[in-house]
């Protein structure tokens, strides 16, 4: 679809306005003990295929709708639906799905720079949402998400399946009933496999199949400067978070938990580079956050590099490689996957051993029945906590300087645990290869934030990365 003409334009206005002109309770329809959920699945090319699976084991709801700015994705999905004697609306343009009256919820997973606003706008459309993480592609239009949802009574999930996990649900309450001692360090853990993604020598063309004005949306409108449009979107700051912001934000959301803290730390710095390869990504693929609570530590360390250069699995720390340690007065807490992880004692004997699944969709779909956002075990407040956890160490990064080793362990030398954390990365470098003599990383600046105002203390260079500016019509509006 190109873009939209004026009468169009102007008749989207008009509805939009007049939806906010509308109680919630006037969008809501009343939901019987019989009647389905009516979802829309948006954006579907990855994630969202696990969507439409859990979707269709979930009780009580169906999917009616598709949307996906690749209309070769879009076709694809029409199709599978066909096999199985279903049939689908179909939308490139989200704004055209969110008018249909017969959709109550969207489930979407398109990438992480349209995730706020099409939330804001599925809220301000009466739709409840289902929306992956990280919830925001910045600090301030996550803040934003919240503020639709409640404004207008929506249902808001966030994408951390491990939140509805019976087996991570015991292993929080272990912890948070001390059995452990008070929690010192939580350590989330993000060491997975990433390679290069190439480098390309100019403008690269856009799949045909691609409406680029709508996959854009709120980000710049640039050439495409990498070899694949999707999924390495990731690796690129305008739509991407890096793998902190991938993978990272489920082990991020977990360590918070843990610490049972409900803001944005007051102080983070963090460390690292892209290292082992150059290409067409900006974003670091090794890097180490330190986010100090006062009380307790949460520490994120991503490797994207191997155990070593001539290896293929990837290093563990404690027997976790993707997952979180906590650390404790009296043990620790040791989890290896989104359900499993054993609880140890201070002389490393096991405690106990958890595991345990659960349904995340399931769990959203209970609460657009009962109406309480109480009812969500991930609710977008949690989602937006979290996310912002790693935009503040990723802007961190982002308005740091390169410096040398000395250098490093200078501005570091009266931190203990950051000095083990990088001794370690250093190490795991050096196994790849990587001279940081030769290759220096980055050292991000030290950021003090206000949690109430969500907000730097007199640095503006960090507070401009806390938003962007978005492309009309495209844009996060500030009063949702």
């Amino acid at each position: 679809m190109k873009n939209l003409n004026r009468r169009h334009f102007l008749r989207s206005s008009v509805l939009t306005a007049s939806a906010l002109c509308l109680p919630a309770h006037a969008w809501q329809r009343v939901l019987g003990a019989n009647d389905d959920i009516r979802v829309a699945v948006v954006g579907f090319n990855g994630q969202g295929k696990s969507h439409i699976k859990s979707i269709r084991d979930s009780k009580g709801a169906r999917i009616v709708a598709l949307c996906d700015a690749d209309s070769k994705v879009l076709a694809n999905g029409q199709e599978e639906f066909a096999k199985l004697g279903q049939s689908v609306a179909t939308y490139q343009d989200i704004r055209k799905l969110l008018e249909n009256k017969d959709i109550d919820a969207i489930s979407t997973a398109t990438p992480n720079h349209w995730h706020a606003l099409a939330s804001i706008w599925a809220c301000q459309a009466g739709k409840d949402v289902y929306v992956e993480k990280p919830v925001s592609h910045n600090v301030w239009e996550g803040r934003k998400i919240v503020e639709a949802a409640r404004k207008y009574g929506r249902i808001v999930q966030t994408g951390t399946q491990c939140r509805s996990n019976a087996g991570m649900q015991e292993m929080m309450k272990f912890i948070h009933d001390g059995k452990l001692g008070k929690v010192k360090i939580a350590r989330g853990l993000c060491y997975k496999r990433r390679a290069s993604i190439g480098k390309t020598s100019g403008p690269q063309p856009v799949p045909a199949s691609v409406d680029y004005d709508l996959w854009v949306g709120p980000a710049p409108k640039d050439p495409l400067r990498r070899a694949r449009l999707h999924y390495d979107w990731h690796w690129v700051w305008p739509t991407g978070n890096g793998d902190l912001g991938n993978q990272g934000i489920h082990q991020m959301d977990l360590a918070r938990w843990a610490l049972q803290v409900d803001s944005v730390s007051p102080k983070v710095f963090s460390l690292g580079g892209r290292f082992g390869y150059e290409d067409d990504g900006t974003t670091p693929n090794t890097l180490a956050v330190f986010h100090d609570y006062g009380h307790a530590m949460l520490i994120f360390e991503v490797r994207g590099l191997p155990a070593s250069s001539d290896a293929k699995a990837m290093d563990k720390y404690r027997g976790a490689d993707i997952g979180l340690v906590v650390d404790c007065e009296q043990g620790s807490m040791v989890i290896t996957s989104y359900s499993k992880g054993t609880a140890f004692d201070k002389e490393g004997n096991v405690i106990k051993a958890f595991d345990g699944g659960g349904s995340h969709h399931g769990n959203f779909f209970k609460a657009v029945r009962s109406r309480n956002h109480k009812d969500l075990n991930a609710d977008i407040l949690e989602g937006h906590l979290s996310s912002a956890l790693c935009h503040t160490g990723n802007i961190s990064y982002q308005v740091g300087a390169l410096k040398s080793r000395d250098e490093i362990a200078g501005m570091i030398s009266d931190m203990p645990e950051a000095m083990e954390t990088c001794m370690r990365a250093e190490e795991h470098l050096a196994a790849n290869g990587v001279d940081l003599e030769k290759s220096k990383p980055t050292m991000g600046m030290f950021l003090a934030m206000d949690p109430k105002t969500e907000r730097f203390v007199n640095n503006d260079q960090a507070n401009a990365l806390l938003s962007r500016p978005y492309r009309a019509p495209f844009v996060v509006p500030e009063k949702v």
